[in-house]
């Protein structure tokens, strides 16, 4: 029997679920929000992949495999002119009850840390 797959963690859900490319083909391709995570944590906020799994709760393996796909994905999405849309996936929203999350994009903590939220 296979194991059970195993919830990612994600700070936030993105702002902006789709992007559609101007006179781009009327195909698609989803992005899960936990590849969505792993692209905002190591090329945006420039996470080393071991870093990226600690935040996702996940191992370094699994975290490769997720960027990796997500890749994959995003690369088809703009060399096809085609919609990316962002939806679906394993994955469970941060509760805010770790002492320290510096991800940059869990609303709880950054609420706490008097940052601003998006």
């Amino acid at each position: 029997m296979a194991r059970p797959r195993k919830c990612r963690k994600v700070c936030h859900l993105p702002v902006e679920k789709e992007f559609r490319p101007l006179g781009g083909s009327d195909k698609s391709i989803t992005l899960s929000v936990d590849e969505y995570e792993a692209i905002r944590l190591i090329d945006y906020q420039g996470f080393s992949q071991e870093e990226c799994a600690g935040y996702m709760h996940v191992a370094r393996t699994t975290a490769q495999q997720i960027y990796n796909s997500a890749r994959g994905k995003i690369a088809r999405a703009l060399v096809a002119g085609m919609t990316l849309r962002i939806e679906g996936g394993d994955y469970t929203l941060c509760d805010g009850q770790e002492d320290f999350c510096a991800c940059g994009g869990c609303h709880k903590h950054r609420r706490a840390a008097g940052m601003n939220i998006d």
